[in-house]
């Protein structure tokens, strides 16, 4: 609605596009998270990555699977913040990301806390 040409509600839509943008970031975050881990090749491979820092040519012969194959997994979960990669020569080596992992434990303590502070019954017998 306006009136005399201003948004009536002009302040309080520009503190919820603040805040949607925020939430939004939050939950791309999430989303990727967990998209990153929706995939048994991603989890072995972190599993295998929690042995310590290792190079791709090494995870290849592993999971006995084509490099491209491989590559994209890596690519899901280093851009979920999960797994860092670091370049020597022309070989590629991956590890775990710690910041990625204790920002994992945030996300899930806040869900689980979350849960348990909001539960109720809901208003059907």
């Amino acid at each position: 609605m306006i009136c005399r040409g201003v948004l009536t509600n002009q302040p309080f839509l520009i503190y919820k596009a603040r805040m949607t943008s925020t939430s939004v970031k939050h939950f791309a975050k999430v989303a990727s998270t967990c998209h990153a881990l929706s995939d048994e090749t991603r989890v072995r491979l972190i599993e295998r990555l929690g042995e310590g820092e290792q190079c791709v040519c090494d995870l290849t012969d592993s999971f006995k699977t084509g490099q491209s194959r491989l590559s994209f997994h890596l690519k899901v979960l280093k851009d979920a913040g999960l797994v860092i990669d670091r370049r020597e020569g022309r070989w590629v080596y991956y590890s775990l990301n710690g910041a990625g992992f204790e920002e994992l434990e945030d996300l899930v303590r806040s869900l689980k806390s979350t849960t348990s502070s909001t539960f109720r019954r809901g208003s059907c017998p």
